[in-house]
């Protein structure tokens, strides 16, 4: 009888391993699903709150990830969520990382994911998401500037990070984009920074340099009347000469808005798309420009409430 127990003990346990080792190798990562880390300030930051439209046609989707406690959504930290392109999308809250993930998404081949991961906070410096300095930064910050900050746990670098690792149980991070200067526009340490920020992110999430590409975007240009169209030649022009593995995204013929520093809603679908091209091109992907007519539509999409962009540089 003891025998028999004893079988029927082992047997169990050996069921329960073998579930236990079924469930690890369904939380293997994909490496179909491609995931970029997006930081910087307010126009990075931005993006329409999930709704009914989505969570429909996956295949077409974006998957994002939520940075920050949802509760009408019923989303916290660390959850996934679908956006639909454009239809039924309040288009005066998309912004960069919008544009740039559904241009991946365009171009990559069936069978593909694409999520993104945003924590930007408007009106930042680049010193924000310093780990040495960021608690210092806050300390003579406006108290906005600390109210944002604290919807990242005070901390919107570790925030990052700590989203990153949930989604690195998902997929790949395949690539990091910024937008960020406005709050910087004559720091000559500006370089120097980022790429300190960029090294901690390859050390904390294990990441190997040479394979994860660093995408930095201009300041609204001269053409569009930027007020820190400057930096991009004196400042940000030097980043990969500091920074390997970087690339600088052009903003020269993106429409802004009327303030100095923003883009109107058909600006930002452009310098998404131009960072979207980058990195499917770095990817090994090939990115197909939009046809007339398509391009035209979207145009079309997006111009009755091309003004309607907070100033909150």
């Amino acid at each position: 009888m003891k025998m028999k127990v004893r079988s029927i003990v082992a047997a169990m346990a050996l069921v329960t391993s073998l579930g236990a080792f079924a469930q690890e190798e369904e939380k293997k990562p994909d490496p179909k699903f491609h995931i970029y880390l997006c930081f910087g300030q307010s126009n990075m930051a931005g993006g329409e709150n999930p709704g009914p439209q989505d969570m429909e046609n996956k295949a077409e989707c974006l998957w994002k990830m939520a940075t920050t406690d949802m509760p009408r959504q019923q989303l916290k930290v660390g959850d996934w969520y679908l956006t639909k392109p454009l239809e039924g999308r309040n288009i005066s809250q998309l912004r960069l990382a919008d544009f740039f993930g559904w241009t991946m998404l365009e171009d990559m081949p069936e069978g593909y994911r694409v999520g993104v991961i945003n924590v930007s906070v408007p009106g930042c410096k680049i010193e924000l998401f310093e780990e040495d300095t960021y608690a210092e930064y806050l300390k003579t910050a406006e108290s906005w500037m600390k109210s944002e900050s604290d919807k990242f746990g005070g901390n919107p670098y570790k925030r990052l990070v700590e989203a990153a690792k949930i989604a690195q149980k998902d997929g790949v991070i395949k690539g990091i984009i910024l937008h960020q200067g406005e709050s910087n526009p004559n720091d000559e340490q500006w370089c120097n920074k980022v790429k300190g920020i960029y090294d901690n992110l390859i050390k904390d999430l294990g990441l190997d340099p040479k394979k994860v590409p660093f995408l930095a975007g201009e300041m609204k240009s001269a053409e569009e009347n930027g007020q820190c169209a400057g930096f991009n030649t004196v400042v940000l022009a030097n980043l990969p000469s500091v920074l390997p593995n970087s690339y600088i995204i052009s903003s020269k013929g993106c429409k802004g808005s009327r303030d100095g520093f923003h883009f109107v809603v058909e600006g930002y679908q452009e310098f998404g798309r131009r960072y979207g091209a980058k990195m499917l091109e770095l990817q090994g992907f090939e990115y197909k420009e939009p046809k007339k007519e398509e391009a035209a539509d979207a145009k079309e999409a997006v111009a009755p409430k091309a003004d309607e962009v907070k100033a909150d540089a």
